[in-house]
């Protein structure tokens, strides 16, 4: 048999080429003709045409109206908490930067508390990005930029200096750098499978993995669900057994009709499950169904909450199904890239699967018609709260958000890694500091606006209050 030559590879998956890492670091430097890495630091406000209020109010057009007004609520909070909630103002301003065309997978709303815990397949728990809403593949830079910039607004809500605070940002993106550089002399399977080893030494991350532990299914259990009487006119009587409680505004059970749509969509959501898992949930009876207000910026999207009976009473399952929007950078990407997956919920889920190291076992997507037009509305579905945790910013201080901000760090790097060029962005950041020094002193600029941003909101909320009491 004569050898394959280097230009036509076994594996019918490559291109005819392969390039070799030294060529892919190569191509990655030559990006910097192209966009220098100085070139990050730069973003002014004037090149805005459009006002972060009208951004914000177009992304909340289909959402259920009575909720949006709580959304408001979350994000004036605090600058942080406006942070979380005005991706698309973000995202918008990213697009009008020019970008390096280097592109991965996106976690798209990288913020402090969007990386946690949760269990893996195996049960033993994980420490990763764990929110994919706004996942899409676009140019790896604008994770960083807003991880970044998490990172400074978080510190300050906390009482760090803000000295500190660009120091954490400038350790994240210093471990950032040095992760995919490690990954240069890694073999490709060692680089997929990598773990961040230190993660119980980690003040901040080993406070979640203790908190994880204990928001257990049987804790939801207790939380969400109550015990419904007995009823003794019947015949047999009927025992106790337990329903979603009613907590408005953010927690009721749904009317029937609205149930009945929601247990139906279970069929379509097992299809797009591996064939062991929708055999695992075979085994699990539905007992009753609720709408759950979770989060930030989803707040007024369609969340629904299914309570699961398996092996008797004390094995429930609890199943979030979260309606999915567009990514807010949807229309700032490659429009090949933007129709990645025309159904939202999928998106998210092969978005999630291609960052993380391990996935919820019960990750999938389904579909549920509108109870008004009949038009189906896409939505991702996992476990509720199953060991799930995230960071407590009250307990943040100058030592641990300096540990966290370095774990991000790789744990980002490992996320791109294994969904872009590894190589190719290890290349272009190169190994000083500059391009790390310039994405800080973006997130720094970047927090500062955001304040602003912030102050704006919480004044518009005002005047419309006003208005409404006039009227």
């Amino acid at each position: 048999m004569t050898p394959p030559s280097n230009s036509t590879p076994l594996n019918p998956l490559a291109p005819a080429h392969v390039a070799s890492t030294h060529e892919r670091l190569l191509l990655g430097q030559a990006r910097r003709k192209q966009l220098k890495r100085q070139a990050h630091a730069e973003w002014k406000p004037s090149d805005r045409k459009q006002d972060p209020h009208h951004l914000l109010r177009a992304s909340t057009r289909d959402r259920v109206p009575s909720l949006v007004a709580l959304k408001n609520q979350r994000m004036a909070a605090s600058p942080f908490g406006y942070f979380r909630g005005a991706v698309p103002v973000m995202a918008y301003d990213l697009s009008l930067t020019p970008n390096t065309g280097l592109h991965t997978q996106l976690c798209g709303d990288a913020h402090v508390r969007n990386l946690g815990a949760f269990a893996g397949p195996d049960g033993r728990l994980v420490f990763d990005i764990n929110d994919f809403d706004e996942t899409i593949l676009g140019p790896f830079e604008w994770d960083l930029k807003r991880m970044a910039t998490s990172l400074i607004l978080a510190g300050r809500e906390a009482g760090v200096g803000n000295t500190r605070c660009c120091e954490a940002a400038s350790a994240f993106l210093a471990q950032y750098r040095e992760m995919l550089h490690l990954f240069t002399r890694m073999h490709v399977l060692d680089v997929i499978r990598f773990q961040v080893h230190r993660l119980g030494e980690v003040g901040p991350v080993s406070t979640i993995l203790t908190a994880a532990q204990r928001s257990t299914p049987r804790h939801s259990l207790t939380v969400l669900t109550e015990p419904t009487p007995a009823d003794t006119k019947r015949t047999p009587p009927t025992h106790p057994h337990r329903i979603f409680k009613t907590e408005k505004p953010t927690l009721w059970r749904l009317p029937e009709d609205e149930a009945q749509q929601v247990v139906a969509s279970l069929k379509l959501y097992a299809e797009s499950l591996q064939p062991e898992r929708a055999r695992f949930l075979a085994r699990y009876r539905v007992l009753d169904v609720a709408f759950k207000v979770v989060g930030t910026g989803s707040v007024g999207l369609r969340d629904y909450c299914i309570y699961l009976e398996g092996n008797g009473t004390k094995d429930p399952l609890f199943l979030q199904i979260k309606e999915e929007a567009l990514s807010a950078y949807a229309p700032y990407v490659d429009p090949a890239a933007a129709r990645q997956n025309d159904h939202q919920g999928r998106r998210v889920v092969e978005g999630e699967r291609a960052m993380q190291i391990q996935s919820d076992p019960f990750l999938g997507w389904t579909s549920i018609p509108d109870l008004k037009t009949g038009k189906p509305r896409d939505f991702l579905v996992r476990q509720l709260n199953d060991y799930k945790a995230s960071l407590d910013l009250t307990t943040l201080k100058s030592s641990t958000l300096m540990e966290y901000a370095k774990v991000s760090g790789e744990i980002f790097a490992r996320g791109h890694a294994r969904s872009g060029d590894f190589a190719m962005l290890a290349g272009y950041i190169g190994t000083s500091e500059r391009f790390d020094q310039a994405i800080g002193s973006f997130a720094e600029i970047y927090a500062d606006q955001t304040e602003k941003d912030w102050e704006h909101h919480v004044k518009s909320m005002k005047q419309q209050a006003k208005k409404t009491t006039a009227h």
